[in-house]
């Protein structure tokens, strides 16, 4: 049902132990430019602290913009992989994808000081 980028590799280098390669470089600038909008990074974290999925319904009580400006930045952010949704009658309910924030997480990472 999405169109999203697929899933980057489970397993990466942090950026503090070595230089990203151009593929890596530009599957992470895709994410972090997804979650660089102000309303991208409050829907990522609405989504991803919903401990479930949630519904696009219960999403939108959070904003100020129109429902169809909620749906566009709920695109990309599915495009990014960062999330997945699936239609349930009128609603849309959204999850986040584990895997894309774990391989974040994996990149930004920096080793604990001794």
């Amino acid at each position: 049902m999405s169109n999203q980028l697929p899933v980057l590799n489970s397993c990466c280098t942090p950026i503090s132990e070595a230089a990203l390669g151009p593929e890596q470089a530009a599957e992470g600038a895709a994410v972090f430019k997804a979650l660089s909008d102000p309303i991208r990074l409050r829907l990522m974290s609405i989504i991803a602290s919903a401990g479930d999925e949630v519904c696009v319904c219960d999403i939108t009580a959070h904003f100020e913009v129109s429902g169809p400006t909620i749906s566009h930045h709920l695109k990309v952010l599915r495009e990014a992989g960062l999330v997945d949704c699936e239609r349930r009658g009128t609603w849309v309910y959204y999850w986040p994808l584990p895997e894309r924030l774990t391989w974040l997480s994996t990149l930004l990472s920096v080793p604990a000081a001794v």
